[in-house]
């Protein structure tokens, strides 16, 4: 999972300012790397997530959840996305994190945000006889 960081809560609310061809170049250049990521068939799924003003976290307790309302004083950097890639090697996936952090900014500037790398992990093979006394 690549995930995309947007900078801090300034920067997120500094899109606003961005020029409508700023933010549609930024727009088809993700677009298109998605495209390039579906007809390899690496591209499991992606996401722009929204801004930190619509986020919310939960935490469970006794007496049921309880929600903190962002955005998040205490949140350094923002995610702005995340892509969920299969891929053969470590070089291909740095190869698309590299893509990933190039998308252009104000100007066509390249930004070089960062582009966080987390590996899923699957579930360890389990021999059936062994969940056996689990079962009812």
């Amino acid at each position: 999972m690549l995930v995309s960081y947007g900078g801090s809560q300034e920067d997120w609310e500094g899109l606003a300012a961005w020029g409508d061809e700023d933010m549609h170049r930024m727009i088809a250049y993700m677009r298109d790397l998605d495209a390039e990521l579906r007809a390899t068939g690496e591209l499991l799924q992606s996401e722009g997530l929204s801004g930190p003003a619509r986020a919310f976290v939960v935490r469970g307790s006794d007496s049921g959840p309880v929600v903190v309302d962002g955005p998040f004083a205490e949140s350094k950097e923002v995610i702005a996305g995340y892509w969920v890639v299969d891929v053969d090697s470590h070089e291909r996936v740095l190869e698309i994190a590299r893509k990933a952090s190039a998308c252009p900014g104000p100007g066509g500037r390249t930004l070089n945000q960062p582009i966080e790398v987390h590996p899923i992990m699957s579930a360890p093979d389990v021999d059936p006889e062994t969940l056996a006394p689990y079962r009812k």
